[in-house]
């Protein structure tokens, strides 16, 4: 009995051991060599616990941004309060989240394997945090109390559905993007590609096609999102650092007495510049934990499914439609920005306008909104993207996820989560 302790609290009870114990065995089984194997499962145990370090810094510069915006708009709303945290989420359910991801892509491939929906999905670091945010929804919802076998089956099947049908329901239009039936998109800015495609076709022009115009190379930046991460939220800091600095209330005090001996602007610069940084290496842990963690299981998945399709990461549309990738997300931008201002004066939330997702999804609504709509159809689909995202967070993170992960969700949950987050909320209601 004290070695099945053991067994459950240091190797499933601790995330990022079993992570590397999962993609040792993938490895192993794959006959990789004896270096292969050492360097895959160190890096994977390495990237994983690079994430939580991330998180830990991009929480610190959200603690600036969300009471300066309060403070701009003079708003009495409560904070987050108190809530697990991404660092303290992994330590607790980690092990859950990472083997309801593996199971579910086994079900994924089962499902690939016997029906015509021949989509396997390959995008690892967006089934990562899919899955996150799912658990915390579970959690928050069960306050807590959760059997890990419960959690880990329902979001495995949740998952293995969602991972399947998601490619099958963009793959019309990728036809239509690509010009053949080779790839799909597997990623959760699905939700507002579809409706950019939709709402292009409905308000759009199509023979008024992006790629017939011509775009500076000045706005080449646009395709960096680690650069427009900072440049965005630099521009939101510095905003309202004037503000703050222009404003003599006590909660305008309390905020410039942060920045001790430094200028209140270049403070929030800095902070701003910090938020940026943080999702940089938060993106590195993921990077290289996943980058291990997919290759130790879809080489065997791809052997026993004749015929799939690999439903891949978003920027495998961008090269069909450069020009409606920047329009896509400038129509995001432009809609982030007015919804800030409409949250903050009528539900009291400040919207974290996190330029990470706004970019991905943005640009992937546009490449989809200009298929059928052309320019008119890419903006279009940006903005869509902006509304999903801005009151998709707003939903999620007040109602459905405010004691686990909320600074997760203000950050890296995406329009897919924000329109399935309900759902699971319902599901979960009835079954913990």
């Amino acid at each position: 009995m004290n070695v099945i302790f053991w067994i459950a609290t240091n190797i499933f009870g601790t995330p990022a051991i079993l992570l590397g114990f999962i993609v040792l065995v993938g490895l192993l089984l794959q006959k990789k060599t004896t270096s292969q194997v050492i360097s895959g499962t160190f890096k994977a145990v390495i990237g994983f616990l690079i994430i939580s370090a991330g998180s830990g810094v991009i929480v610190g510069a959200l603690n600036v941004f969300e009471p300066m915006w309060k403070e701009v708009f003079g708003l009495q709303s409560v904070s987050l309060g108190q809530f697990l945290g991404q660092e303290a989420f992994n330590a607790k359910f980690g092990s859950s989240v990472t083997m309801a991801m593996l199971l579910g892509f086994l079900i994924n491939v089962l499902l690939a394997r016997f029906t015509r929906f021949k989509y396997i999905y390959l995008t690892g670091h967006m089934m990562f945090w899919t899955a996150t945010i799912f658990a915390g929804i579970v959690v928050h919802t069960a306050g807590g109390a959760v059997p890990q076998w419960k959690l880990v089956l329902f979001l495995a099947i949740i998952l293995g559905l969602y991972w399947t049908f998601q490619p099958a329901l963009t793959q019309p239009f990728m036809r239509k993007i690509t010009g053949n039936d080779n790839i799909a998109l597997g990623h959760t800015s699905a939700s507002v590609a579809l409706l950019g495609a939709l709402f292009g076709k409905w308000l759009g022009n199509k023979e008024n096609d992006s790629e017939k115009i011509k775009v500076p190379k000045g706005l080449e930046f646009l395709r960096d999102s680690n650069v427009i991460t900072a440049l965005s939220m630099g521009v939101l800091f510095f905003i309202g650092a004037i503000i703050i600095s222009m404003k003599g209330t006590p909660g305008a005090q309390e905020l410039i007495a942060r920045a001790g001996e430094q200028n209140f602007i270049m403070y929030s610069i800095i902070q701003s510049l910090t938020f940026a940084g943080g999702i940089a290496i938060v993106l590195l842990g993921v990077r290289m934990f996943i980058g291990e963690l997919v290759p130790a299981f879809n080489g065997i998945a791809t052997k026993i499914v004749p015929g799939a399709k690999p439903a891949l990461d978003s920027p495998v549309t961008y090269p069909y439609a450069p020009n409606a990738v920047i329009l896509g997300f400038i129509g995001a931008f432009a809609g982030a920005l007015i919804w800030l201002i409409v949250l903050g004066n009528t539900v009291a939330y400040i919207f974290v306008p996190t330029m990470i997702v706004l970019f991905f999804h943005g640009a992937t609504a546009g490449v989809f909104g200009n298929s059928t709509g052309g320019v008119r159809g890419a903006l279009l689909a940006g903005f869509i993207t902006a509304t999903i995202v801005a009151w998709g967070q707003f939903i999620m993170v007040r109602f459905l996820i405010s004691s686990t992960v909320p600074d997760t969700a203000m950050w890296a949950a995406d329009s897919d989560m924000f329109i399935l987050g309900p759902i699971i909320r319902l599901l979960a209601g009835l079954l913990f």
